[in-house]
């Protein structure tokens, strides 16, 4: 498994208005909540964080994995660090409804995720999404830790995040390219089922959905 490819630059193209931002996506926990704040996951492949991107520090790193033809042929993000950069950027600068993260294990940087909210994502002109629905966008960034089951086993560990730190949210999404063999099977190794494909500007993308377990009554 290499990557759920992202929708190049798509994700920040949808405008909210300027009120919602101001009352959601700057004050209080915004329209994620504190990602840095969702604390560690004890995996089977060790103890793994999502740390958000700091740009000068994690840029060099995330830009050398995004020209690894692996990745490229899911991310487009090919080039000089700057391309890198500009992408992060976006989201850093933006309304808060998509963060960046490495994802560190056992204190080493080894993958790229963006934690972004699928309702207020242009994903939500093509598929039928539900309020505070949350999407995941991955990458495995070397290739010694790829075919090992790892991103299985951290798909599972950061949705597990996701819906411990979001109670509103009751599903969690992916859309990788349906030519990612290996990202498709990780999501459905993690519990994720395959809903439907969607043609999206990009790619044609396998809408893969985990839904919150119901809760048993007592």
């Amino acid at each position: 498994m290499v990557s759920t490819d992202a929708s190049a630059d798509d994700t920040l193209d949808l405008h909210l208005p300027a009120e919602f931002v101001a009352l959601y996506g700057r004050t209080g926990d915004g329209l994620l909540g504190r990602v840095a704040d969702w604390g560690p996951a004890d995996t089977p492949a060790g103890v793994f964080h999502l740390v958000p991107v700091h740009a000068e520090r994690d840029v060099p790193l995330i830009a050398r994995w995004m020209n690894d033809p692996a990745v490229a042929a899911y991310w487009d993000l090919t080039g000089p660090p700057v391309v890198t950069e500009d992408h992060v950027r976006a989201q850093l600068t933006g309304d808060g409804r998509s963060v960046p993260c490495l994802g560190v294990l056992d204190g080493v940087p080894m993958s790229y995720w963006e934690i972004y909210r699928a309702d207020l994502d242009p994903l939500a002109r093509y598929c039928p999404v539900r309020p505070q629905d949350t999407g995941l966008h991955l990458l495995i960034g070397d290739g010694a830790d790829r075919g090992q089951g790892i991103g299985t086993t951290l798909i599972r560990a950061v949705t597990d995040l996701v819906l411990a730190a979001r109670p509103a949210c009751t599903r969690v999404l992916a859309e990788p390219d349906v030519r990612n063999a290996p990202s498709v099977a990780a999501f459905l190794g993690a519990g994720y089922r395959y809903s439907a494909e969607v043609d999206l500007p990009t790619k044609r993308a396998a809408l893969m959905i985990r839904e919150r377990a119901p809760r048993v009554a007592p």
